[in-house]
């Protein structure tokens, strides 16, 4: 009688031994044509639920950081370098002169302020940017023209300047008096910041003001 004829043998598939580490071991990590091809797939997924709504050059004025206070400026140019700012407020992106003018204030965001006269809470930039939209202070942006009418040394670390603006808005015009101080000692020992900035006519919010 033939004997049966022995049975082929299949292959076994031998699972790839666990990666050591330190510590103890880790599985074997899939291959990088299967990782590859599943973060295509996820990229090309995620790049379809990004909404398109922001502008080319968006990214570009982000990475612009609004001008602040510079340890080579003098109080003269600080208070130049504010005014140009709130002329072309909106350059490169909506408020950006506020931005500017809220890097110059120095006040302290945790007590009341009276950088516009009168003491107002301004530790949240939104209240700050409000109060600039306010009838009487809305000249300062995008003004057509301005003149210095005067300038006083108060003492060696203290400035005034008061400066006539002539708004974009037909027969709007305010003046305004800038003083600034130069901080001696801490962080920003020699920076001219604005201690306040307030109207010359007087309490510019006498009828109140949302903020």
């Amino acid at each position: 009688m033939a004997s049966p004829a022995p049975a082929t043998a299949k292959p076994i598939a031998l699972r790839r031994p666990p990666v050591p580490v330190r510590g103890g071991f880790c599985p074997a990590r899939p291959s990088m044509a299967a990782a590859a091809g599943r973060f295509r797939v996820s990229a090309s997924a995620s790049a379809s639920d990004v909404p398109d709504f922001l502008s080319s050059d968006w990214l570009e004025t982000r990475k612009k950081k609004p001008l602040g206070p510079r340890l080579n400026f003098n109080a003269e140019e600080a208070v130049e370098y504010q005014l140009e700012a709130l002329k072309y407020n909106d350059k490169p992106r909506p408020d950006y002169g506020v931005e500017v003018m809220y890097r110059f204030a120095g006040f302290d965001p945790f007590e009341r302020s009276t950088y516009f006269g009168r003491q107002f809470d301004l530790g949240q930039f939104e209240r700050f940017r409000r109060i600039f939209h306010h009838s009487t202070y809305r000249v300062l942006l995008g003004h057509k023209e301005r003149e210095i009418l005067s300038r006083l040394w108060v003492e060696e670390n203290r400035f005034k300047q008061r400066v006539w603006v002539r708004g974009a808005r037909p027969e709007e015009e305010e003046i305004f008096q800038f003083t600034m101080v130069q901080r001696v000692g801490g962080s920003w020992d020699g920076y001219w910041l604005t201690e306040s900035l307030t109207n010359d006519d007087g309490d510019a919010f006498s009828g109140g003001v949302a903020y």
